[in-house]
């Protein structure tokens, strides 16, 4: 069996698709996968699997709708293997996330989209956001004093945006803490 990642996108976000997490294990459980555990309510699942990645994928995303309200037009799901994960921490840029006081350090994973339709779609501010491409991932970052000045909320407003979920710095590298321990079980 293999550990994989699971990331939603679109559950929990504004009081809108609320998803408990106790629920979502029962219905991921119901499906199949084994060892399943939940961080935190934004939509961040640890499974272990015989099944590929893009069955794990399209099958989560038919059972979600079928188990829960919601507006399935935002609803996506990223399945990454330990290996996948592992490699977004490990290929950060230097010094990315490092200065948790002074910068705000997102990963955006990206979700059946291709790095040179989303980049465009960035354009950060001078002296206050940054960004990074990676594989399957954009690393942001904002200087935290001048998060008002940011131009990297209106992403938002980009047809790519539906193909992104963002998870901070501190959250991928939690995530990954927990992929290596359920990897071991």
């Amino acid at each position: 069996m293999n550990t994989y990642i699971v990331l939603l996108r679109g559950i929990n976000v504004g009081g809108k698709n609320k998803v408990p997490m106790a629920d979502l294990r029962n219905c991921l459980e119901e499906l199949g996968f084994s060892n399943v555990s939940t961080y935190i309510a934004s939509g961040n699942v640890i499974l272990k699997s015989d099944k590929r990645p893009a069955e794990i994928k399209a099958q989560i995303e038919k059972a979600l709708p079928k188990n829960f309200k919601l507006d399935s037009d935002i609803i996506k799901v990223l399945v990454l293997s330990r290996k996948q994960f592992q490699a977004v921490v490990d290929n950060k840029p230097a010094g990315f996330g490092e200065q948790p006081e002074k910068y705000h350090s997102d990963a955006i994973f990206l979700m059946d989209i291709d790095l040179t339709e989303v980049m465009p779609a960035f354009n950060p501010r001078e002296g206050v956001d940054k960004v990074w491409s990676g594989d399957g991932v954009i690393y942001s970052q904002r200087l935290s004093a001048q998060r008002t000045k940011s131009r990297l909320s209106k992403i938002a407003a980009a047809p790519a945006y539906k193909s992104m979920t963002i998870r901070s710095w501190s959250t991928t590298t939690k995530l990954l803490e927990l992929l290596e321990k359920a990897d071991t079980e």
